[in-house]
């Protein structure tokens, strides 16, 4: 895993410019550091590298061709390249004069024999890659299917500038940093920036499983071309459903196989290996299929805090247990966890507020101390269906569809009637002679999060209330800086999918790659750690697809194949039980530890610094979360994570 920089057309740039911009990504990659310009072009890349494949310099790059056509910086890891290898060797009759063994100089000469494009379709990995054409002035910039790794870019002093972070971007001469007003509303609704927007003006993000391409003279002058789609996970789906199985039997034995041979080529490194192990179903498949094709015990690591409410570690070491695996749990207190919390702005240089990105940064600190590379479970729920929403949303619609809307408007009335901190009372009683899998967390916040959807004029209006952090964003802003979006047009119809299908591919499109791999992105990285993720291996993906929906959500239950697979491998009573997700107590961290840092961030002094805010609406919203009036942890989070980067980073604002 590294870290990526370069600009194409600007000639004023140096190469002691762009070493500054690799070097504040340094926690990337921090074995290894090269910059190489092609004055010709007024070409420069730059290049962090943590040695994974092939620790001898052989590996070092930006790395150029034998015949000093190409060059190139990749960011990444591609787990069939050994298979690739052995294809170029049969094409080229044996005649390639290997330098050394990594995945970077494979695609090198992949890219000269078959393009960018028919490489990237062969190619199973994680990515973001620079490479240039001398002959043809012509630039690639490329991302994986899913957006695993990041990668901006944009136009600064008449040039294209890219880079891996957007840290990068503050070394860049001439990089002005505007706050790009238009997207706070949707960060303030979903908690990231997603899209292929960032939060400054005139930066982008290089879409999921698409090129951009850039000859030196419209890097100079003029617009970008737009980004191409190489891969998309829509038609990928389609594709896919055509050939759907109807034999039980025959799909979870292709869903087996197909995870079992991702996990096995993600096993591949020069350097020491492991997993999180969270006790779920997801990362306890990864670990049971990598300690089922390993001959010695798998290190597994789990975090667990001194809240019991949010500590599912002795669930894990039950699992590792039964597994065999040698496992380790990091003990998180409370104050390391707030630790963290200053450095949060620094490690996600743009806003971002899923709370559980503090203890993922705790377990992939701990895990860096023990390997280099960690397998995880991500990606399970949006491919097999594992999210709440997919047993619900079904449910309730077909409810809602039948009633009239004032009948709704009464009934959301009802439900707010009792304060949300009076349902968790009456489930936390219920709780005591209640089976487990009754018990609901946050139940008060989940029922409110239904009132406000109620009146919602269709199944996808529905899902997006669901699927937002704050269901009314505008409310926060002054008037000038939010839109009227009707919730339904917030994300796209999709024919031919039914309605679990479309909500699993929104996940899977948006907050999968807007949230989840960003948050394990940066907090790994910022650890020097390189995260693997089994499930979002293209054959895996197909093969979830491939699956009827009653394979993958049965009986009210979601990843019903995935359990089907688990159960082989560990008894289902370690298995089931309720889902927690990866969460921290942050009510109680607000009102307590958290007070007076949030509290400064809040003064009006500080929110007159960002004039999107309502200032009112704010401190009404805090006031109330003090008091115990509601759960707004989540709203207030959100407005404390853009309020510290906008400390930390000082954005021009216009």
């Amino acid at each position: 895993m590294c870290g990526l920089a370069g600009v194409l057309g600007s000639g004023c740039v140096t190469k002691a410019n762009l070493r500054r911009m690799v070097d504040v990504i340094a926690h990337r990659g921090p074995d290894d550091v090269g910059v190489w310009q092609d004055s010709s072009a007024s070409l420069i890349l730059a290049h962090r590298r943590l040695s994974i494949l092939d620790l001898s310099p052989a590996g070092h790059q930006p790395m150029q061709s034998p015949c000093g056509r190409y060059a190139m910086v990749f960011n990444g890891e591609i787990y069939n390249h050994a298979e690739l290898r052995d294809e170029l060797c049969m094409e080229h009759a044996g005649n390639i004069a290997w330098r050394g063994a990594s995945d970077t100089e494979t695609l090198m000469y992949a890219f000269q024999t078959w393009g960018v494009v028919d490489t990237l379709r062969r190619a199973s990995g994680m990515f973001a890659i620079a490479f240039w054409d001398r002959e043809t002035q012509c630039l690639t910039l490329a991302r994986d299917r899913f957006g695993e790794k990041p990668l901006y870019y944009g136009r600064i002093g008449g040039g294209l500038v890219f880079a891996s972070e957007l840290k990068s971007f503050h070394e860049y001469p001439d990089f002005v940093g505007e706050l790009d007003t238009g997207v706070v509303e949707s960060y303030l609704r979903f908690g990231c920036v997603g899209g292929s927007q960032s939060i400054y003006k005139n930066v982008l993000k290089l879409p999921a499983g698409t090129t951009l391409r850039v000859t030196h003279e419209s890097g100079r002058v003029g617009e970008f071309p737009n980004p191409e789609k190489w891969w998309c996970a829509v038609e990928a789906a389609r594709v896919a459903r055509q050939t759907a199985l109807t034999s039980s039997k025959q799909g979870v034995s292709l869903v087996e196989k197909s995870l079992s041979a991702s996990v096995r080529r993600q096993m591949t490194a020069d350097v020491p290996l492991g997993a999180f192990l969270s006790g779920g179903i997801d990362s306890s498949l990864v670990v049971a299929l990598m300690q089922a094709q390993s001959d010695r015990k798998v290190k597994t690591f789990s975090v667990g805090f001194d809240d019991p409410r949010y500590d599912e570690s002795a669930h894990a070491a039950a699992v590792a247990a039964h597994i065999g695996t040698e496992h380790t749990t990091l003990r998180a207190t409370s104050e390391m966890a707030l630790d963290v919390i200053p450095k949060l702005s620094e490690i996600y240089d743009e806003p971002f507020a899923d709370s559980s990105q503090i203890p993922t940064y705790l377990i992939s600190c701990l895990t860096r101390e023990h390997v280099t590379v960690a397998l995880s479970g991500d990606a399970g729920d949006e491919l097999f269906g594992g999210y709440n929403r997919y047993v619900w949303v079904p449910r309730v619609w077909s409810k809602l569809a039948s009633m009239p809307r004032p009948l709704r408007q009464r009934l959301s009335q009802f439900l707010r009637g009792i304060p949300s901190d009076g349902y968790d009372r009456l489930m936390n009683l219920g709780g005591r002679v209640l089976p487990s899998r009754f018990y609901i967390r946050t139940f008060g916040e989940k029922l409110y999060k239904l009132a406000d959807v109620l009146e919602c004029s269709s199944d996808r209006a529905l899902f997006a209330g669901l699927a937002s952090v704050n269901r009314q964003p505008r409310t926060l802003l002054n008037s000038n800086f939010y839109r009227e979006s009707p919730l339904d047009q917030l994300y796209p119809v999709l024919a031919g999918f039914n309605q679990v299908e479309w909500m699993m591919l929104m996940d899977t499109l948006n907050f999968m790659v807007d949230d989840v791999l960003v948050k394990v992105d940066r907090a790994s990285m910022a650890a020097g750690l390189e995260v693997r993720t089994p499930f979002l291996d293209p054959h895996v993906y197909d093969a979830a697809w491939q699956l009827p929906m009653d394979m993958r959500v049965r009986d009210g239950q979601g990843k019903w194949a995935l359990r089907q697979i688990l159960y082989r491998h560990v008894p289902r009573e370690l298995i089931e039980r309720p889902k927690m997700g990866f969460a921290v107590p942050l009510d109680e961290w607000l009102r307590g530890p958290l007070r007076e840092w949030a509290e400064d961030l809040l003064a009006p002094a500080s929110l007159n610094n960002i004039p999107v805010f309502n200032t009112k609406a704010v401190h009404y919203i805090w006031d109330k979360h003090l008091r115990g009036k509601g759960h707004y942890a989540q709203q207030l989070w959100s407005v404390l994570q853009l309020c510290a980067w906008a400390k930390r980073w000082k954005p021009s604002i216009r």
